[in-house]
């Protein structure tokens, strides 16, 4: 899903927000003070077993030891095994946790751990917790458990029409949004990517999935990523859930039996077992923590992310933000780059960037949705305004496509009657380093929302995604290529022997596309 603040399902309804935003002021309202104790990560203790069995697996105070979660089933059994064998402490962050299959079993989980005696420490964006505040409360009623929001709604929270309201009145504020995903468990093993916690992203969804990736990691980037969790948690942009909803202590019993309820096997069913092994050769982590040994990948790895302060629009310096790390280090390629991002826009910068990088000779591939298959096709739209311009200097472009996707036995097993979409966020560089996490390569990621990421140096795992995502040599995608005239572009299925030519956006009516573009006047690039 893309990190939009306003997230509308349409583009008309888009416009509209727009349209009414220049009609307001945007008064900032007037905030009251933070009301949370400072709190710090658990660090990792021998007496733990997660923290016995990470000390084998990265048994270096230099290095650490990653494992791709390429594989939704695998990512989802990672997380609820990591959940029920915490014994001190439970670390969440994320951006969506919807109240579906995954989000409910996800809180049943995490309250079943805080009963056990775990520290539970959840950090929401406070965009999609319309109508959740009951079932957090509920959580945050156990002992141990503390949610807390981030740059919150404090008016109108039960309705969306009433947040849309509050939305327009506090533009300025409300605009900048934590895009972050983390998860880190008794300070041993953290898992950090692009995956939101909701059905589509663990293909659990009957009507769109999200192709993603995320990384299982110990050793010392886990005491890093903590570290930028705690900077988040304790931060002044951040209030406690109890201070900004509708709570009071009396209601705590009550609010426990509706998150009882809802969290309910009936409701929030176990996902079928992972198969026995995953695309790398590997049995799920249950096993490999039994088995005391696993063949993770040792490598550099560092945490980044924006400051928490990027969302009070605070100036920072251009080395501060996990945009410009990024691009620094695309910029010191000698030979290739290869990017994987479900919301490009490079705007006037990032094609000097690259016009920049071909001089040099370096090769530059990009994948990203096409039209049909984006979940949000305004931002492809704005994609495709720089489209002719980046094949003119040379770039790769490839298109994910549902049609094209299918064509894939294994993905059409996998997707049944469900669009496919991209949603992994990687840059591959040289071979050598992988930039992974939730950042976007757009300007909403860039400048209004804050995100978190790892940065790898390490061949074997750049082999591996390779490999997984067949990236040397994609199927299920359009390949873009110019058109005889030099200033249009055709799309090239790479699906099946045929390889169909269309000179036409795939899979998408002519009047969809006109719509979109005239939408598209009325959007600021800067906003997706």
């Amino acid at each position: 899903m893309k990190s939009f603040g306003s997230p509308i399902g349409s583009a008309l309804a888009r416009t509209v927000v727009v349209a009414m935003l220049a009609l307001l002021v945007g008064c900032a309202s007037v905030l009251p003070k933070p009301e949370h104790p400072t709190t710090h990560a658990i660090a990792a203790s021998s007496a733990d077993p997660l923290a016995q069995a990470a000390s084998r697996m990265a048994d270096s105070r230099t290095l650490s030891s990653v494992k791709p979660l390429v594989q939704a089933s695998f990512a989802l059994d990672a997380r609820l095994t990591l959940i029920r064998r915490a014994q001190s402490s439970i670390d969440l962050q994320t951006y969506q946790l919807a109240a579906d299959k995954t989000g409910l079993l996800i809180l049943r989980e995490l309250r079943d751990a805080a009963r056990r005696g775990v520290r539970v420490r959840m950090l929401l964006d406070d965009f999609y917790t319309t109508g959740l505040d009951p079932l957090l409360l509920g959580l945050a009623s156990e002992p141990g458990v503390e949610i807390r929001l981030f740059n919150p709604f404090f008016t109108g929270r039960d309705h969306k029409s009433t947040r849309w309201l509050a939305f327009f009145s506090d533009f300025r504020r409300l605009n900048h949004r934590m895009h972050n995903k983390l998860f880190v468990a008794d300070g041993a093993f953290a898992i950090a990517g692009g995956r939101n916690l909701a059905d589509e992203y663990f293909l659990r969804s009957s009507l769109a999935n999200f192709i993603d990736f995320e990384l299982l990691m110990a050793g010392p980037v886990v005491a890093e990523s903590s570290a930028v969790f705690d900077s988040y948690w304790n931060s002044d942009v951040v209030y406690s859930l109890k201070q900004v909803a509708d709570w009071k202590p009396g209601d705590a019993l009550q609010m426990k039996a509706e998150l009882e309820r809802r969290s309910s096997p009936e409701h929030a069913p176990l996902p079928d077992a992972p198969p026995t092994s995953d695309y790398f050769g590997d049995p799920a982590l249950g096993e490999q923590l039994d088995r005391g040994s696993a063949s993770w990948i040792r490598a550099e790895a560092i945490a980044l992310a924006d400051s928490p302060n990027k969302a009070i629009g605070s100036r920072l310096s251009t080395t501060e933000t996990l945009a410009q790390h990024a691009y620094a280090t695309m910029g010191q390629a000698r030979s290739n780059v290869l990017v994987v991002s479900p919301y490009f826009i490079p705007g006037e910068a990032g094609l000097e960037r690259i016009r920049v990088a071909r001089e040099r000779g370096i090769r530059i591939t990009v994948v990203t949705n096409s039209l049909a298959d984006s979940d949000e096709p305004l931002v492809n739209i704005n994609y495709n305004r720089y489209r002719v311009e980046m094949l003119k200097l040379g770039v790769e472009l490839r298109e994910v496509s549902t049609v094209q996707l299918k064509r894939n036995r294994q993905l059409k097993r996998l997707l049944m009657q469900a669009r496919g979409r991209l949603h992994a966020k990687l840059a591959l560089i040289d071979r050598e380093y992988v930039l992974l996490g939730s950042m976007n390569l757009d300007p909403r990621s860039e400048r209004l929302n804050t995100e978190f990421g790892v940065k790898v140096r390490s061949f074997e795992l750049t082999q591996q995604l390779l490999s997984a995502y067949l990236l040397d040599d994609l199927e299920g995608v359009y390949r873009v290529e110019l058109a005889a005239d030099g200033e249009s572009v055709r799309w090239v299925g790479t699906g099946d022997e045929k390889n169909e030519v269309l000179d036409d956006e795939p899979d998408s009516s002519m009047l969809t596309r006109l719509q979109l573009l005239l939408f598209s006047w009325f959007v600021p690039t800067d906003q997706l």
